[in-house]
């Protein structure tokens, strides 16, 4: 059998990864995943900016792939470049399939360019995807054309979805603050976690602990997201902790460092002030850790078991509506799907991922309306 060539943009990411069946397991691998093409001047491993969204790339290269799927990267490129692009793909026959991770794009506060891209590539797509109901929902409401639902796979290795949590009597609650991504509004629930704090206690029967981490340039004042009272608030922490608050600055965790902490903690905190889906929640799934998140996007629906809601992103919660939502998680982590289920979830999503390429080289126009 001939296996589809796909040209995933990006290939070298973790949700793209685990769209192919689990190595070894039997399951019939009906596509080949290209690697991404080397950036000029970019470090060994770096797939911004992508070649493969290039004009001249795709018709250079047009008959390298079978099909070009897109998922992250096209935010850099103007609307007439997208146009030109999608005119390539267009005139050379490689049919395009796109996932549309984010209505709303986390790295941009003024979404008009977003938007506009996005009316652009669900209108000109052979193929479109997304990751919930709701998201598709949204998309056929916002402009026209509804995606084909596809859940995300899951973000943390097989090798740990059954592991067991390493032990701890206290109420682990964290909050990080990474490099304040243009999203993020921690200061709208970080003051309330703490007043909060020291009535968890009484209300658990567990000791509790609030770990704040950050990268150091929140800290620094040149830093193009410094934000004055967040870090004025940070230095406080990190001179004199109230009892119960570790506050840490440091460099990017890697992958293990990064699972390793996740499984330390009973509820991870998102301060979103917008989103639309999110790889963190399907980690904090694989790995039984609680998520506690505004009303934001469709998280809500993809972190169905695993997310507690404090309300509208635009309004700091209440200490004791935190109390409220913390305490339902002191008495255990949430189910998590597990080894076998992750694992049978990525053969069905190569299966049919498989098909929607399939049925766009066979001229097929696939969406929620028309699915493969």
């Amino acid at each position: 059998m001939t296996r589809l060539r796909v040209r995933h943009v990006p290939a070298a990411h973790t949700y793209v990864e685990h769209l192919r069946p689990v190595p070894g397991s039997g399951s019939s691998a009906e596509v080949v995943v290209l690697d991404d093409p080397p950036v000029p001047g970019a470090p060994p491993g770096q797939w911004w900016p992508h070649p493969a969204l290039e004009e001249g790339w795709v018709r250079e290269h047009a008959r390298e792939q079978d099909v070009l799927h897109l998922h992250f990267g096209a935010e850099g490129r103007s609307l007439p470049e997208l146009h030109d692009w999608l005119d390539a793909l267009a005139d050379v026959g490689l049919p395009l399939v796109h996932t549309v991770h984010d209505v709303d794009h986390p790295h941009l506060r003024d979404q008009a360019h977003h938007r506009g891209q996005l009316a652009l590539l669900v209108e000109r797509a052979d193929a479109l995807l997304t990751l919930s109901d709701g998201a598709a929902r949204r998309v056929e409401e916002e402009h026209g054309r509804r995606p084909m639902v596809l859940p995300h796979p899951h973000v943390a290795p097989l090798e740990l979805l059954d592991a067991p949590r390493p032990p701890h009597p206290e109420l682990r609650i964290g909050l990080h603050l990474k490099s304040l991504r243009t999203n993020l509004e921690p200061m709208r629930v970080l003051p309330a976690l703490l007043d909060a704090l020291p009535q968890l206690p009484a209300r658990t029967g567990r000791p509790a602990v609030l770990e704040v981490r950050a990268h150091a340039d929140v800290l620094d004042p040149d830093f193009p997201r410094y934000d004055e009272p967040l870090a004025t608030l940070l230095r406080g922490l990190l001179d004199d902790p109230p009892a119960g608050v570790e506050a840490l600055v440091g460099p990017r965790l890697d992958d293990d460092q990064l699972w390793a902490y996740l499984q330390g903690l009973d509820v991870s905190v998102l301060p979103y002030a917008w989103a639309t889906h999110s790889g963190w929640v399907e980690a904090c799934r694989d790995l039984g850790t609680w998520v506690l998140a505004p009303r934001v996007g469709h998280l809500a629906e993809q972190g169905e078991g695993v997310l507690q809601v404090w309300g509208a992103p635009d309004r700091a919660p209440s200490p004791e509506h935190l109390l409220d939502l913390l305490g339902r998680t002191a008495a255990g982590p949430p189910a998590r799907p597990g080894r076998a289920a992750r694992s049978a979830q990525r053969a069905e999503l190569a299966r049919r991922h498989a098909q929607v390429y399939t049925g766009v080289l066979a001229g097929r126009r696939i969406d929620g309306r028309n699915p493969a």
